[in-house]
């Protein structure tokens, strides 16, 4: 899978305020892995007192072999109390990850897509909603939430919609002969055909 690059701006020039943007260095987008993410995007804003990094503009988070894509990724520290006993509050480990907009989390085995992304820190787990498909090679799942724990490789899919027959339930398309893998352009996964009618 080859690795993009993107125009990486800051808005904020000043080293200080830069210094201080909250970081990714606890993030687990790639299971078991501890290497670091590398964030792209074509802006950056950071947001001190909330202790929020906003990348705008076909943002891109890469930890090994997993990619987080979207319009927009916002990575959230914790706020904690000031060091040394002096008032206000300042920005420790990694609270969350924040993806809106054509989110994509790709990783050797899956490409998922989805309209939002929420990846916690403490969980170590990503949520993605919206009109989620996921594939594996040619099989193809379909739903509106999907939750990933990064930690132990499982993956969970949700609908609000219960009872056989009824559209709009997870679906899968299954290929059982077929070898899996992510799909060829590792970007853009088959969408599942529509649910068949019943009685007709």
């Amino acid at each position: 899978m080859n690795r993009l690059t993107a125009l990486f701006a800051l808005t904020v020039l000043a080293a200080p305020l830069a210094a201080a943007a909250p970081s990714a260095a606890w993030a687990q987008l790639a299971a078991g892995s501890k290497a670091p993410v590398d964030v792209t995007a074509d802006q950056l804003v950071v947001e001190q007192q909330q202790c929020r990094a906003s990348y705008k503009g076909a943002a891109e988070a890469l930890q090994d072999t997993s990619r987080l894509r979207a319009d927009t990724i916002d990575i959230f520290n914790k706020m904690q109390a000031a060091k040394g006993g002096g008032s206000g509050t300042s920005c420790g480990q990694l609270d969350r990850m924040e993806a809106d907009g054509s989110v994509y989390y790709v990783t050797p085995d899956r490409v998922v897509k989805g309209d939002h992304a929420i990846y916690n820190a403490d969980s170590k787990t990503i949520v993605v909603t919206g009109q989620v498909v996921v594939a594996q090679g040619k099989n193809v799942s379909a739903g509106a939430r999907l939750v990933i724990n990064t930690d132990l490789g499982q993956a969970t899919m949700e609908s609000g919609v219960k009872g056989r027959g009824n559209p709009g339930r997870v679906r899968t398309v299954l290929y059982p002969n077929e070898a899996q893998g992510t799909s060829p352009s590792g970007l853009a996964p088959p969408v599942p055909p529509p649910p068949r009618k019943h009685g007709g």
